[in-house]
């Protein structure tokens, strides 16, 4: 039996079991990675008795459909997600960093293509040693490996790492996106609820009002009463007049301002025009800050950020150390196209190489630095980004307490306001006062009325900020959620 030649040995069966077990055993030069510490305090400084960390993660596991149970939200919230194009844009995002991520992970293995040729020159006879002139022809065909680096020191493994943690990054942030549109939607139906309920507030008073001016005229008219308190009388109409041109201009540019976040035209059905306090429903405990490194998306996207960033420490580092590539080809080779698989047409090259600079005028010593200043700037961007998280749970925690304390106090101030303007009319009606209490009584009443639905409102969308803050729904099952949400699935493919 013909024994093949040493280097078609080598090539043919040991490289390529030993650049397998190379790949498999490259070391990475990128620091180890370790979680900073909580820069925010070990619990919330919020008023009022709050659950304990046992509970802490109910607004996670609480999907926006249980957490949200109007309808008519319900429908807006979807639709939004089907259709806002923020939303879209993150999506897209998410893809586009899969996509690189696909990229940087195929420089880690061999590109391997199929290639033929064939070549026909002729050289004229003064131009060779024999005089006359010369025909040749080369024909080829074969499986060649193009340039792939050896990656004995984990250079290719840290950049397809740094690519992983961007892309694992960018599909939090899509998640962080998504809760921020949940909840910057019911946040403005909330308003645009609210200011139905003032301008049917508004539209009463106008009517009462409008039939009182009626009234007084009829009895100016005969003399029962002077100007001026016609004219206080005409005044409180066209002041609730202005009041509600204004809540009317107020309220088309909510309804803009919700079409735009719902992505498609307004198909509300008729609501009723009272504020529904049951909007939302549940009472979130807050837990611990530390649970929020897991709940909040934005939180899990900046520690991402900051792996890629450890990660690209690694692939700097290892550019101080040599390159080792390999190019190499097999196949058949003749000088006549039948004869190209014919015996002893075999043919092959093998062309490892190995470089490493000399001098780069500080060229990677500038780069390493380079990457550990991005590195400690993705560590402050992690810790503020934590220090933000906190500080919308105190808020909405703080809120939610003090709003239900303003409740409280302006429903009984509308109570103590519409006896008040009660007893006015009734003194003025036996003589006892001047129409200018009564004015001032019925004011205050449609000043506190609108103050009370106002606040109301507020009391709602803090509910709401919380849900946001502690990072709602992100645990939740995916029936809990719509189907529209982006794809929580991060392995790498």
């Amino acid at each position: 039996m013909t024994r093949r030649p040493f280097p078609a040995m080598i090539a043919t069966r040991f490289v390529p079991a030993a650049l397998l077990t190379l790949l498999g055993g490259c070391v990475s030069m990128a620091p180890d990675y370790n979680r900073p510490a909580l820069p925010v305090p070990a619990a919330y400084t919020a008023p009022g008795p709050e659950a304990t960390a046992a509970s802490a993660a109910a607004a996670a596991e609480i999907g926006w459909r249980t957490y949200f149970p109007d309808p008519a939200l319900q429908t807006l919230i979807s639709t939004a997600l089907d259709n806002n194009r923020d939303l879209r844009r993150a999506l897209l995002r998410v893809e586009e960093a899969r996509a690189l991520y696909g990229i940087q992970r195929a420089d880690q293995f061999p590109t391997l293509g199929v290639q033929a040729d064939g070549s026909r020159s002729r050289v004229p006879g003064d131009l060779n040693l024999t005089g006359q002139p010369l025909v040749s022809s080369q024909y080829q065909v074969g499986l060649g490996m193009a340039s792939w680096e050896l990656d004995f020191w984990g250079r290719v493994r840290s950049l397809k790492d740094a690519a992983l943690q961007n892309y694992l990054a960018s599909d939090a942030a899509a998640r962080a996106a998504t809760l921020s549109l949940i909840a910057e939607v019911a946040d403005s139906y909330l308003s645009l609820r609210e200011l139905d309920e003032r301008l049917q507030l508004t539209r009463e008073t106008i009517a009462s009002r409008e039939e009182s001016l009626r009234i007084f005229r009829r009895r100016f008219e005969e003399g029962a009463i002077s100007k001026l308190d016609l004219t206080q009388v005409e005044t409180l109409w066209q002041q609730a007049k202005a009041l509600g041109a204004d809540l009317e201009q107020t309220r088309a540019a909510q309804a803009n301002a919700l079409e735009l976040l719902v992505g498609a035209p307004l198909n509300l059905p008729k609501l009723p025009t009272r504020l529904d306090d049951n909007a939302v429903m549940r009472e979130l405990p807050a837990g611990l800050p530390s649970d929020l490194l897991v709940n909040r998306p934005d939180i899990v996207a900046a520690e991402h950020q900051l792996q890629a960033a450890n990660a690209n420490i690694g692939a700097a580092r290892a550019a101080f150390l040599p390159t080792i590539t390999l190019t190499g080809a097999f196949g058949t080779a003749s000088s006549e196209l039948d004869g190209l698989f014919s015996g002893g047409s075999r043919a092959w090259n093998f062309a490892p190489s190995i470089s490493l600079p000399i001098f780069d005028a500080g060229r990677r010593s500038a780069n390493l630095d380079l990457t550990e200043a991005r590195r400690d700037q993705a560590v402050a961007a992690y810790e503020q980004t934590i220090q933000t998280a906190f500080k919308d749970v105190s808020d909405a925690l703080s809120a939610r307490y003090w709003l239900a304390e303003q409740v409280d106090v302006l429903r009984a101030t509308v109570a103590a306001q519409s006896e008040r303007a009660r007893l006015a009319q009734l003194r003025y009606d036996h003589g006892a006062s001047p129409y200018l209490e009564v004015l001032d009584a019925q004011r205050d009443l449609l000043a506190a009325q609108q103050k009370l639905a106002q606040t109301r409102r507020a009391l709602l969308s803090s509910r709401v900020r919380l849900y946001a803050a502690l990072g709602g729904g992100t645990q939740a099952p995916a029936a809990a959620q719509t189907a529209s949400a982006p794809a929580q699935d991060a392995s790498p493919r």
